[in-house]
C-alpha cells in the first residue's frame, strides 16, 4: 500500500478543515446549545423522563448521530466532488495509486472530521445535562463505525453528483428526515403499535438505538441488530465504492 499517497490526500483534506477551524468548532457548539434550549428546556419541561432517563440526556445520542451522519456525508461528498469539478481527479486516477488508497485518504479525513465534531457535541452536552456512559467502548465503536460508514456514503454521493445542488439532495431530503423519524428525540415505544412497526423499517433506528444503549443501557431494538446494521451498511458502501472504481462510473466520463 502507498501510505505516502494516503497521507498526502488525508493531510490535504484535514488542512482544509483546519483553515475553517473556528467555524467548524463554533457551529456545532451553537447548534447543540440551540437544540438543548428548544428540546431540552421547552419539551423537557413537559416530558420529565423517557425510559428512566431525563429527557435532556435522552436526546444526546440522537443529536450526536444526527450531526455525525450529516457531517460525514457533507465532508466526504465535497472532498471527492471538488477534484471532479476542477478536473484534478484524473491526475489521481492516472497516478500509481489504487482505489483503496484514494478512499482511505478522502473518507478517512471525512470520518475524522465527523468524529471530532461528534466529540465536541458530547463535550458541549455535558454543560447542559448530567451524562453518564455505561458502555464507553461500545459507544466509541458505534461512533467510529458510523463516522466511517457515512463518510463512505458521502464519498459515493460525491461521485454520483453532477452539480453542487445534488451534493445536498440526499442529506437534506433523505438522511435528515430519517434521523428525525428514527427515534433521535423520542423512544419508538412512545408511538402507537402500527407506527412502531413502520418505524422499524427505518434503518437509522438501529444505529441510534445501539448508540443510545451504549449511554444508558436501554434500546428500542436488540443491540446485536444495531451492530449488524451499521457493520452491514459499512460493508455495502465499501462494495459500492469498489464497483465504482472498477467500472469507472461517473469518474471517466
Amino acid at each position: 500500500m502507498n501510505l505516502q499517497a494516503v497521507r498526502s490526500i488525508y493531510y490535504f483534506e484535514m488542512a482544509r478543515f483546519f483553515r475553517t477551524f473556528l467555524q467548524s468548532f463554533i457551529s456545532p457548539v451553537i447548534s447543540t446549545s440551540l437544540y438543548f434550549v428548544v428540546f431540552g428546556t421547552a419539551i423537557g419541561s413537559r416530558i420529565d423522563q423517557v425510559e428512566g432517563v431525563s429527557y435532556g440526556a435522552f436526546i444526546v445520542p440522537g443529536l450526536i448521530m444526527l450531526t455525525v451522519m450529516t457531517q460525514g456525508i457533507s465532508n466526504a461528498s465535497f472532498g471527492i466532488y471538488f477534484p471532479k469539478f476542477i478536473g484534478t481527479i484524473y491526475e489521481q486516477l492516472s497516478a500509481p495509486v489504487n482505489f483503496l488508497e484514494i478512499v482511505l485518504g478522502y473518507a478517512g479525513a471525512a470520518a475524522t472530521k465527523a468524529l471530532f465534531i461528534g466529540l465536541v457535541i458530547l463535550g458541549t452536552s455535558a454543560f447542559f445535562v448530567d451524562l453518564s456512559i455505561q458502555h464507553p467502548l461500545a459507544m466509541a465503536g458505534f461512533l467510529i463505525l458510523t463516522c466511517i460508514s457515512f463518510a463512505l456514503f458521502g464519498f459515493i454521493i460525491g461521485i454520483w453528483a453532477k452539480n453542487f445542488e445534488q451534493l445536498q439532495l440526499i442529506p437534506l431530503l433523505i438522511v435528515t428526515p430519517l434521523v428525525f423519524l428514527g427515534g433521535s428525540f423520542y423512544s419508538i415505544s412512545m408511538l402507537p403499535p402500527i407506527w412502531q412497526t413502520i418505524t422499524l423499517f427505518n434503518p437509522v433506528v438501529y444505529l441510534i438505538s445501539g448508540f443510545r444503549w451504549a449511554f444508558f443501557g436501554t434500546a428500542d431494538v436488540p443491540v446485536g441488530l444495531s451492530l449488524l446494521a451499521i457493520a452491514g451498511f459499512c460493508a455495502l458502501c465499501m462494495a459500492v465504492v469498489w464497483v465504482i472504481f472498477r467500472t469507472g462510473w461517473r469518474l471517466r466520463s
